[in-house]
């Protein structure tokens, strides 16, 4: 991170501007907004800034820029056309400890400004760090679209209503599920949709209603797909901002982690072959003693945690114990890995159906249903099939499978690391062993997978 990103307050506090022009124009109406005393030190001024101070909302020094003009102000924009003027004023500032910003030199600058979005209270800050202005605009115009202006009035009841809350609930972890409440509900929708008075009356009554049942813990079992963060869904993405602890797997990657609130414990409870972290029965009595604590508890599994996820084990041991919990679906690795690798696992010409199945080896051996998975016109994928390849070969091909059935495999699809491998279901075991893909690994058996030339779209690395 080369800039801390930090909120200044300018309130009454002088800031001055070298320059009469057009950027000067926007800084200054950005300090204003601020609430800044603003000084501006020009010959000139734009029709704009002129307004401006026969408003009396600015004071203009009509004059050259001279040491003389920086005394103990709180922030300095030189943002002249002349770099040796701009460059002048950042020495002087430099000798006085005063922060400033040339506009057209962010490298020799003390701060830079960011690309804002305001729903004041709430304000949101995109900046690329000087590296793409640009790419900062369209980002923030995309978080436009996904906060209303409403959010202004949401965040003024809740700053409204802060002290009374915190009166009401002398733990943060008890504040914090209560506003995370309100803003799951009806309050923050009536707000949104222009009905003021209605969300004061019914967050009024929630704070009433909410004391007795404010400590009781929940768990939210989440899928976080195959890997592509977003992939993720917007309630996922919701929830793993309540969470107070998080018990993740070895396929959440570390940019979907990332995602997770800051102050949320993090612990780590993957599994693979051979070697698991933590039991699958100490994972269920943990989510269970920690929503009993009374802490929000997100249950973060790859793909989706009701396929190969052993998710409804977890859950059931909650149901036992009256525990509140929550099941997110997610994107899982077949729909998600045959996506990305240009791969219809049912296309009306080649397959009507499809099979998922997991490869997993029990005492050495695959136990499935081979007279099933060998008939035509169906997709099968095989999840965790690495280690049993040889067998799961030698198995189809006995019980009917043409030897050049077309198979893919897919390593860490929808990753930056996704590989693609072509081959047929004969090969493939001497394909593994050639070029050793790596966990996760997704195989796809059917005449679809030749449509993956055609197809792929998708380009990692």
């Amino acid at each position: 991170m080369d800039y801390l990103p930090i909120f200044l307050d300018l309130k009454q506090q002088t800031c001055l501007v070298v320059g009469g022009g057009s950027v000067a124009t926007r800084k200054t109406k950005l300090l204003l907004k601020a609430q800044a005393k603003v000084t501006i030190v020009s010959p000139e001024l734009t029709d704009a800034l002129n307004v401006l101070v026969q408003q009396g909302e600015v004071s203009w020094t009509q004059s050259l820029f001279t040491p003389a003009h920086i005394s103990n102000q709180r922030l300095i924009i030189a943002a002249t056309d002349d770099e040796k003027v701009n460059q002048s004023v950042h020495e002087v500032a430099q000798k006085k400890n005063i922060l400033t910003n040339l506009t057209d030199n962010p490298d020799d600058s003390d701060f830079i400004f960011a690309s804002v979005l305001d729903r004041s209270p709430i304000i949101v800050a995109v900046s690329s760090g000087g590296e793409s202005p640009v790419l900062a605009r369209n980002l923030r115009a995309r978080l436009e679209t996904l906060i209303p202006p409403g959010y202004s009035k949401l965040g003024e009841l809740m700053g409204k209503y802060r002290y009374a809350v915190k009166q009401k609930f002398g733990e943060l972890r008890q504040r914090r599920q209560f506003w995370d409440n309100v803003l799951s509900g009806s309050v923050a929708d009536h707000v949104l949709a222009g009905r003021e008075a209605l969300a004061e009356q019914v967050l009024q009554q929630q704070l009433a209603d909410e004391a007795e049942t404010i400590d009781t813990g929940e768990v939210f079992l989440v899928g976080a797909g195959p890997g592509d963060p977003e992939l993720l869904t917007f309630k996922a993405l919701r929830l793993m901002q309540q969470a107070d602890i998080v018990f993740y797997d070895r396929l959440v990657s570390k940019e979907i982690l990332a995602l997770v609130r800051k102050e949320a414990e993090l612990v780590y409870v993957g599994k693979q072959r051979s070697w698991h972290a933590v039991r699958q029965e100490e994972i269920n009595n943990l989510l269970l003693k920690h929503a009993q604590q009374g802490k929000r508890v997100l249950r973060l599994k790859g793909g989706d945690p009701f396929i190969f996820g052993r998710g409804g084990e977890e859950i059931d041991t909650l149901a036992e114990h009256n525990i509140p919990f929550q099941v997110v679906p997610g994107i899982t690795a077949a729909s998600g890995c045959a996506s990305y690798a240009g791969i219809p696992l049912t296309h009306r010409d080649y397959a009507q159906s499809c099979i998922f199945v997991t490869g997993q080896l029990k005492e050495g051996e695959l136990n499935l249903n081979w007279p099933v998975l060998v008939k035509p016109r169906q997709t099968v994928v095989v999840y965790m099939g690495l280690a049993g390849l040889p067998q799961l070969s030698q198995q189809l091909q006995q019980h009917g499978m043409p030897a050049d059935m077309p198979a893919a495999l897919v390593q860490q699809g929808t990753t930056e690391n996704q590989k693609v491998w072509l081959s047929n279901i004969a090969e493939l075991p001497m394909l593994a062993e050639r070029e050793k893909p790596i966990a996760p690994t997704l195989l796809i058996i059917g005449e679809v997978t030749k449509l993956h030339d055609k197809l792929s779209w998708f380009k990692s690395g």
